[in-house]
């Protein structure tokens, strides 16, 4: 009986080899690094070089000699040219290669990939492995930059914004200095315009942009320079797509592009709130690496009127009114918000007014949870399909009004601070933020209602944000998790089109007057804090877009995750 030929070594029966089958190794060799003997793999996940030990005597206290690198977290690679030999590197590896019989220019090979170090930060790291031979050499090479390549998330074009008066005007230094270098070493190609007006991104955006040659858009700044960025980049969509974004009942189409965030300012909070450090070279090792972090964007609106858009934070009374007055003092660089917290702190103003919102039901998570959002939240991914399944019932079905008077929840009082935080506004002066709970993408915001209360409490209060204790455990607190709110002053009730620039000057003298109109001096009305700018109206709703936009970032990764991967035999 004759039997089927047997598949060669490396291949299966349907013709496809093993090392297509993932898990499998692409390539097995022995290199040298530092003129030291490794056995070096490639598999479609993994890159990893382990030290041949020819000692069978045990040694416990010899360092590892076992590293791997995740294929996604490989930068580039590089053949070396013999000259390199002479730039005196610390890595031994070339000193010997002029010595080699048989020499080839082409003999040894870099790569450059993702290092963590500290606090959340990372670093390219090198390693330089020397081939027997060219043409393995080679076929190293090649193999990597076919994993790579094969990596569809990785940007190749960007389109990239410069703020150069952002923070300590260093933005376009620390861009050609630290970034570009990165970009060029990855092979990502840059469209660089450099701003040199306010709103000149947004407009450029709006309006210019030839968006689909890029596979993101970049901004060097700080929060300012990245709010100019998703007005531009979510009304340009809005407007491609004939939404209406003047109507707060429209939901809002996400963006393709995703947005990255190089900190070049005075506050980095959406930086640090989504990668856990304000470094320019992390951030530019995740959008080089391809990461996408999806996050909820807020919209507000004023008589069916867009004003903005709102990531961070929304906040009225107390953060509204430091806002204001850090704007005259902006000479001072950060410090203005010291005085200013101190100044309004000392004032103690409340205000009245009407909150009413609209609960988020049925869904992960409260603002009380001791868990934080992090990267690969579970709550996150839960609640983003589960509000994406609501929306698809309800283009079905719109009977099913799941914001129907009903659901409606309204609170009346005065406030020393309405607070509405879509994330937990993290900053490394406040390293829990004003909502440690909050997340980046369930579609809710946390609504922090702060009642008229003494001094010494809202000290209380504000010191929490520094600590470890609960700081809605205060009887004077009120949170909810919502997916939609409004508020109404009190004295803004009959009068809608209230625009605060014309009772800005009457403002010194409400406090005292408030509560005697006959004086005839105006209402007190505070300003909203709408992620670092200054909101023209105080009536105003807001309703949260779940995961609109996406960022070159994967949110804060837990410690053990930098343990397990700078540990390599662990992986």
């Amino acid at each position: 009986m004759l039997l089927p030929p047997r598949p060669a070594e490396g291949e299966r029966q349907d013709g496809r080899t093993q090392m297509e089958r993932p898990g499998r190794l692409l390539l097995l060799s022995e290199l040298r690094v530092r003129n030291a003997a490794y056995d070096v793999s490639l598999s479609r996940s993994l890159l990893t070089w382990k030290r041949r030990i020819c000692s069978p005597v045990y040694h416990p206290f010899r360092p590892s000699v076992c590293h791997s690198v995740l294929v996604s977290e490989i930068i580039s690679v590089r053949e070396e040219e013999e000259e390199n030999s002479s730039r005196g590197r610390d890595d031994g590896s070339w000193k010997k290669i002029k010595e080699r019989e048989g020499k080839d220019c082409r003999q040894a090979f870099t790569v450059f990939y993702v290092e963590r170090v500290q606090q959340h930060r990372w670093r390219c790291a090198e390693v330089i492995f020397t081939c027997p031979e060219g043409a393995l050499c080679q076929q190293w090479v090649s193999s990597i930059r076919e994993q790579l390549a094969a990596i569809a998330s990785r940007p190749k074009h960007l389109l990239v914004y410069i703020n150069p008066y952002s923070g300590k005007r260093q933005g376009k230094r620390i861009y050609e200095q630290k970034v570009a270098p990165l970009f060029a070493q990855a092979g990502v190609s840059t469209n660089v315009i450099v701003t040199e007006h306010a709103n000149h991104a947004r407009d450029h955006l709006k309006t210019e942009a030839e968006l689909k040659k890029f596979d993101g858009v970049v901004c060097v700044g700080g929060d300012g320079m990245f709010s100019e960025i998703i007005h531009g980049l979510i009304w340009r969509t809005q407007i491609d797509g004939g939404v209406d974004p003047n109507s707060p009942e429209e939901a809002l189409l996400p963006c393709s592009l995703r947005i990255g965030i190089i900190p070049a300012g005075s506050t980095d909070c959406i930086c640090f709130a989504t990668v856990g450090a304000n470094d320019p070279v992390t951030s530019a090792l995740h959008i080089i690496v391809g990461d996408s972090q999806p996050m909820d964007v807020c919209s507000v609106h004023h008589n069916n009127t867009f004003l903005r858009y709102s990531v961070s934070l929304l906040g009225y009374g107390f953060y509204g009114d430091v806002l204001t007055d850090s704007e005259r003092k902006r000479w001072m660089g950060p410090a203005r918000y010291d005085l200013s917290g101190v100044k309004m702190f000392l004032t103690h103003h409340y205000y009245e007014g009407t909150v009413s919102y609209l609960p988020a039901k049925g869904i992960m998570g409260t603002p009380r949870d001791a868990s934080r959002c992090r990267s690969g939240c579970v709550v996150c991914q839960h609640n983003g399909q589960l509000l994406s399944e609501k929306a698809a019932r309800y283009e079905v079905d719109e009977a099913s009004d799941s914001e129907s008077d009903s659901e409606w929840r309204t609170i009346r009082g005065k406030f020393l601070a309405i607070n509405a935080a879509s994330m937990s506004c993290a900053c490394p002066r406040s390293p829990k933020g004003l909502s440690p709970a909050a997340h980046l993408a369930d579609g809710t915001t946390d609504l922090i209602l702060v009642r008229k209360c003494s001094r010494f409490n809202f000290l209380r209060h504000l010191l929490r944000h520094t600590s470890k204790d609960d700081q809605f455990d205060l009887t004077f607190i009120d949170v909810h998790r919502v997916r939609r709110f409004r508020f109404t002053p009190r004295h803004c009730q009959s009068d809608s089109d209230l625009n605060l620039r014309e009772i800005g000057k009457h403002q010194i003298f409400s406090q005292i007057c408030r509560d005697h109109p006959a004086c005839g001096c105006a209402p007190a009305y505070s300003n909203w804090n709408c992620d670092g700018e200054i909101l023209t109206h105080t009536a105003i709703d807001v309703r949260v877009h779940c995961q609109l936009i996406k960022l070159f970032a994967r949110g804060i990764e837990e410690p053990t995750v930098f343990e397990d991967i700078t540990n390599p035999c662990a992986i």
